[in-house]
């Protein structure tokens, strides 16, 4: 089993890097991928413990692009988290994000619902606050019974609390991980919510862009979509590759190591990965 796609407390994960390495090779892993969102700051964490373990590490990261009307998430595999250009934008990311959390907390105050941000820090236990973490605080005071009710009365798109993410251009984003001499793979290709011949038409043109791999095997897909989605990367030369997305112990159905459907996910996933990085496979 390995895995391509893991979150830890360095972004909005449960477990500290060192944690979740561990919860992996507890549960089997070969390898894993960490990608936490717009950060690196778990990866050194990670690979050392990984090290000390005997599991196969990849240095990612999750990068949001500016997309309508869905989500669209770039995972960056296989790259240096020193570089200075990659560590440049993220260190902006991270200070747009800080200042939307500041209006979103505000937005509640005027409101008349008290939140604060320093206690959300303390509670995640990490700098890097983000919806996630203000929707567990809502839970925390019992407004909601849950961080999904929390973005469905609050914080989501459409919602009275929410504020648009500072997001990156595709282009920008593909040469941040190119520089930083990684791979870019399109994550859960279904957030995008667009029909298959509008994703089939954004292949054809991501594959131009520089865009190496989809992310086709997701927990929030059925089985069927997940293998149209990998039929139409491979008619493309695409890098296919599958994840969990896991985010803490919570949610059973994106175990560390299992997709869609609950199965596990193949190491063969994981070879071609490293196909590719090497460029026996370019």
């Amino acid at each position: 089993m390995i895995d391509l796609h893991t979150h830890s407390s360095a972004s909005d994960g449960e477990l500290s890097p060192s944690d979740l390495i561990g919860h992996g090779v507890k549960n089997g892993l070969k390898a894993l991928a960490l990608t936490d969102h717009d950060t690196v700051a778990g990866i050194a964490e990670a690979r050392a413990r990984a090290a000390e373990l005997g599991l196969d590490f990849v240095a990612g990261v999750e990068i949001e692009i500016d997309f309508d009307p869905g989500e669209f998430h770039l995972l960056g595999l296989g790259l240096d988290e020193r570089n200075p250009e990659l560590l440049r934008a993220l260190a902006e990311l991270a200070d747009a994000r800080a200042s939307r959390n500041e209006q979103i907390v505000e937005l509640f105050h005027r409101e008349g619902i008290s939140i604060d941000l320093e206690e959300i820090g303390f509670l995640a236990g990490t700098q890097s606050i983000g919806r996630p973490h203000i929707a567990e605080a809502l839970v925390r005071k019992g407004l909601v019974r849950g961080r999904q009710e929390a973005f469905d009365k609050y914080l989501g798109k459409g919602r009275p609390f929410y504020l648009p993410k500072d997001c990156l251009a595709l282009e920008v984003a593909l040469r941040l991980i190119r520089v930083a001499g990684g791979l870019a793979v399109v994550a859960h290709p279904y957030s995008l919510f667009i029909g298959k011949p509008k994703l089939a038409a954004l292949m054809d043109e991501w594959k131009t862009m520089g865009v190496a791999g989809i992310e086709a095997y997701h927990p929030a897909a059925k089985l069927g979509q997940c293998r149209i989605l990998e039929r139409m990367a491979r008619q493309r030369g695409f890098l296919v590759t599958a994840g969990s997305d896991f985010h803490d112990l919570k949610k059973p159905e994106c175990g560390i190591g299992r997709s869609a459907g609950g199965l596990a996910i193949d190491d063969s996933y994981y070879e071609e990965l490293v196909c590719f990085l090497s460029g026996s496979a370019v």
